[in-house]
């Protein structure tokens, strides 16, 4: 049975797209989405986004590199196998720097790559949005908003009638398999 998932409109301008996503924003709706071919500035704060959670996920990863880069090698130099040789101490930290801060690139890139794929809730194999003729102007020279049909706002009758009365254009129901 195929029921609701989403809610396309389109818009003539990224002007009228970014008006749209504060108009969407202030009427109270939480899953939704612009899509546009290019950035658009000023869309982040129209759309209500706040700071991205992944610069502490590579920073934490980051030191954690250095934490494992730096004992690794201390535990190794110390404990496991300590051999005293031109008279240097077992505990020479300084030799330690070069592997330490490629340990610390090294987790710091897996956790950007991680972190990236986990907030962006990936991989997502289909979307019910590609479905639709209309979207795959998207790529090319189109403006849209898409309202999730499990947003607590969304109402298929009253959505649409929200979005024509934004200026949304070629108003349409996504519709999928129910999940």
């Amino acid at each position: 049975m195929k029921t609701p998932r989403a809610m396309i409109a389109s818009f003539d301008t990224p002007g009228g797209l970014l008006h749209a996503a504060e108009e969407v924003r202030d009427k109270g709706y939480t899953r939704f989405d612009c899509h546009s071919s290019f950035p658009i500035h000023g869309m982040d704060d129209a759309m209500g986004l706040k700071r991205s959670p992944l610069g502490f996920i590579v920073g934490g990863m980051a030191v954690l590199g250095a934490v494992v880069g730096m004992g690794l090698q201390g535990w190794v130099t110390t404990v496991d196998y300590p051999l005293i040789f031109s008279g240097k101490p077992l505990w020479s930290w300084q030799a330690y720097i070069i592997i330490t801060f490629a340990m610390l690139v090294l987790f710091g890139a897996f956790g950007t790559v991680l972190g990236m794929l986990f907030l962006n809730r990936l991989p997502r194999w289909h979307h019910p949005l590609f479905t639709s003729d209309r979207f795959a102007s998207v790529t090319d020279d189109g403006f849209f908003i898409s309202i999730e049909a499990d947003d607590p706002k969304f109402d298929p009758e009253q959505t649409a009638a929200f979005l024509a009365s934004i200026g949304g254009k070629d108003i349409e129901t996504i519709e999928g398999e129910a999940r």
